[in-house]
């Protein structure tokens, strides 16, 4: 795009873990394709997954954005699985332009309409919506949270989800490495369910769901539940607002909190055990989910023709050049 003539800025994290020799080549390489590189905020890591594209249609300027729980990496996105929102949403859009304005030092945002942004706003707002659904259960209404993550290992947001348990409120925590917190533990976490997905790929996306009596809020995001990301680095949630896409992302959580093949259940010791799967449907959710996606790509996906490569497994006989012998 820049060797185009297109104005180009990309910011690049030197203090990615394990790949940092990798991110200081692709740096100088972008500088002299004529881009403009950053390296972030002094401080704070950028762990935030997201790109824009600006550009003038028919009927004005337009933004495309790409917000993502995953790094933009060829070879993690083979054996990850994510979570990502291609949009020309107005005002994620007008989000998106004030979040690189910030990372550039060009301006300071103002207000945001849709993106939450760590280190300053994302845990005041995760507090909000735990809060909320705390209400709801102390007024005896139905309350429900959702969390997948990596890690949950930040005591403060731990000690509200002990609150929220205490008040009624029903969780269902799918945690694939560090959880410090401990279900269904006697008036503690009684109605907390932790569990893991360990398969074929490695659960990397990030959920968020909160009933919200019946409103039933979504969210992606870059971030876990620890200290490092919601204090120390630029993170992103994101909601999810299209309804179709709220279904897909539902469907995906519902059927890993339903696993019996994949899933361990953490126990009130911090031990894990597999499903006691008597009288349960076999389902492996990431078996299920590959399949279901390769129904979704429908019949034009595949090859029509079939094009066969047959070995030739001897010399074809040699023609007689020079007549009868004689």
């Amino acid at each position: 795009a820049a060797g185009q003539g297109k104005q180009v800025m990309v910011l690049v994290e030197l203090k990615a873990r394990f790949d940092e020799e990798n991110n200081i080549h692709w740096a100088r390489q972008l500088e002299q394709a004529g881009c403009h590189v950053i390296y972030g905020l002094v401080g704070l890591k950028t762990h935030s997954k997201i790109t824009l594209v600006v550009r003038r249609d028919e009927d004005g300027i337009r933004r495309y954005v790409h917000l993502g729980t995953g790094n933009y990496n060829d070879i993690t996105a083979r054996f990850y699985t994510d979570m990502g929102l291609m949009t020309c949403a107005e005002n994620i859009g007008k989000d998106a332009s004030a979040f690189f304005n910030m990372l550039s030092g060009y301006a300071a945002p103002q207000t945001w309409h849709h993106l939450t942004v760590a280190p300053y706003w994302l845990r005041s707002e995760l507090e909000k919506h735990i809060d909320r659904e705390i209400d709801s259960a102390r007024a005896g209404r139905p309350a429900h949270i959702i969390i997948k993550a990596n890690s949950l290992v930040d005591p403060l947001m731990i000690d509200r989800l002990y609150l929220a348990s205490q008040a009624g409120v029903q969780i269902d925590l799918i945690i694939r490495g560090i959880c410090c917190l401990r279900p269904g533990v006697a008036g503690l976490s009684e109605t907390i369910r932790v569990r893991s997905i360990i398969g074929r790929f490695l659960e990397h996306s990030r959920v968020f769901y909160f009933f919200h009596d019946g409103r039933e809020e979504l969210f992606l995001s870059s971030a876990d539940w620890m200290p490092r990301n919601l204090d120390r680095r630029v993170e992103l949630m994101f909601p999810v607002k299209d309804r179709a896409i709220h279904q897909r992302v539902m469907e995906v959580l519902q059927i890993q909190l339903a696993d019996t093949d994949r899933a361990r259940l953490m126990q009130p010791d911090g031990t894990s055990v597999r499903v006691d799967r008597r009288g349960k449907a076999h389902l492996d959710c990431q078996a299920y989910l590959c399949q279901k996606a390769k129904a979704a790509s429908g019949p034009e996906s595949e090859q029509t023709d079939e094009i066969r490569f047959i070995p030739i497994s001897e010399p074809p006989e040699q023609k007689n050049r020079g007549g009868s012998p004689g």
